[in-house]
């Protein structure tokens, strides 16, 4: 997607490699549908980091092409994309995941109930100032 300007972990079996040392009560990973959904292994690795106690969060936003010239302002709500949803979300938590689910995008009173839709009452809007390079172009988030 864009590892030669961003980073190089680009799968999460790569992020729980790096992270296999240190202790889990400190050290876990974001299943992120925005950066994941297109990994072949991910039912897998979403398995293998539910066992080994290492997901973090959960958040969620959609993928749709044609993509923005920042990919990262490329967020959609769940349902306007490719993401199958139903079976990621079914993922976390059979993996063990009892955390809340964080959107990143922009809200509206409209996308909460499409969002209640995917993910019930473990929703919660990601807070403005973790996501600087969405600042300007996403609007305000719930």
């Amino acid at each position: 997607m864009y590892a030669s300007d961003r980073c190089v972990v680009s799968t999460l079996g790569q992020a729980l490699d790096l992270v296999t040392d240190l202790d889990p009560a400190v050290r876990g990973v974001t299943v992120d549908t925005f950066h994941l959904w297109w990994d072949p292994e991910l039912p897998a690795q979403i398995a293998r980091a539910g066992r080994e106690g290492r997901i973090a969060s959960y958040q969620v936003c959609d993928w749709r092409t044609p993509l923005e010239a920042d990919v990262l302002l490329s967020r959609h709500y769940p349902g306007e994309g490719v993401i199958d949803f139903g079976a990621f979300t079914r993922a976390v938590l059979d993996a063990g995941y009892t955390g809340q689910i964080e959107v990143e995008i922009s809200t509206s009173r409209s996308g909460r109930r499409r969002r209640r839709r995917w993910f019930g009452a473990r929703l919660r809007a990601s807070p403005r100032q973790c996501h600087p390079h969405l600042r300007d172009a996403a609007g305000p988030h719930a």
